[in-house]
This record gives C-alpha cells, sequence and structure tokens, in this order.
C-alpha cells in the first residue's frame, strides 16, 4: 500500500512539474536559436513521454525528455539511426527537497522539479544539419529567449560523445 502512495505521489509530482516550465505552454516561439535556427516547435508539450534524467553537480536539474511521433516510433523500433523529422524536447527544471513530501514520507527523502531553467531540442534533418551529425540543436532559457552563438557551438561536441546517434537518452518504455 504504502508503495502505491509514493507511486502516485511520484507521478503527481511529475505531472505537476510538466506544466509547470514558464516559455513551455506549448507555444511556438517566433525566435530562433542561433547556429541552428530552430524555434520552439508549436505543441511539443503534447508530444510522448521518452524518458527523465536527473543531472547533479553544477546543473542539479530534472528533465523530462519528450519526443515527437517521428522520434517515438524509431525509439519504438530500436531504429540505430534516428529517421529526418525526429524531434526531442527536454524540458529541464531545478532539482529541490520537497518538504511536503517528506511530512508524508516521515523522513528526508523526496525531490521535485523547483524553478524551470531552460528547454532544450534536437532536431534531424541529415541534409540541412550535415556537419553535426544530421542534427540541430537549440537551447531556450526559462523566459523563453534562445541562448548566444557561443553556448550554441558546445552542442555538436558534446553530442558527439554519445553512443546513439549523438543521443543521449535511451527510451524509457
Amino acid at each position: 500500500m504504502r508503495r502505491k502512495c509514493l507511486s502516485l505521489v511520484a507521478v503527481a509530482v511529475a505531472a505537476g512539474a510538466l506544466a509547470s516550465l514558464a516559455p513551455a505552454s506549448g507555444q511556438a516561439n517566433e525566435e530562433a536559436s542561433p547556429v541552428f535556427g530552430i524555434k520552439i516547435p508549436a505543441g511539443y508539450r503534447d508530444w510522448k513521454f521518452v524518458s527523465v534524467a536527473h543531472e547533479e553537480g553544477r546543473l542539479n536539474s530534472f528533465s523530462a525528455v519528450l519526443g515527437n511521433d517521428v522520434a517515438i516510433q524509431a525509439y519504438r523500433e530500436k531504429k540505430p539511426s534516428f529517421p529526418d523529422g525526429t524531434i526531442i524536447a527536454a524540458l529541464h527544471w531545478k532539482f529541490v527537497a520537497s518538504e511536503e513530501n517528506d511530512k508524508v514520507f516521515g523522513r528526508p527523502q523526496s525531490f521535485v522539479p523547483g524553478a524551470p531553467t531552460n528547454v532544450q531540442f534536437m532536431v534531424k534533418d541529415s541534409k540541412r544539419y550535415a556537419a553535426t551529425g544530421g542534427w540541430g540543436f537549440a537551447h531556450f532559457n526559462s523566459d523563453g529567449k534562445p541562448v548566444d552563438e557561443t553556448f550554441m557551438k558546445t552542442c555538436f561536441p558534446c553530442h558527439a560523445r554519445a553512443a546513439h546517434d549523438f543521443v543521449f537518452t535511451q527510451y524509457a518504455p
């Protein structure tokens, strides 16, 4: 019974977190990210769930990773590379302790998404982004504004280390 309660709390927290990312209202942004020219896709908040991630250290964040229909099909079919038209979104929040949840559990153990930090996109277009493995990258801060060109130039060198077609997050069915 306690396990069910914990699961329900975790699902409620995740749902609340997804609903809280400020620029992530699902609305398209007119500003394009530098270098790759990507805008926030309309309706991306309605895409399907891929996985979650937690990064510690300097970032100390939670993220929910979503994919458009093309991405989800490629993940489910375990394709060795993603086809053109794939778009993957990563919504990030600060990682914070939940005093409210800890009261229910009787001890410190619950962490939830705090303030939104950014939303990132990977867009697969093998012709347009040939120089970066077929992927274009975008990063928008919590206010919906894209980061600068210098920051964007760090995306591909990092993703070049990923084992599966430049994508770090694997599908969590």
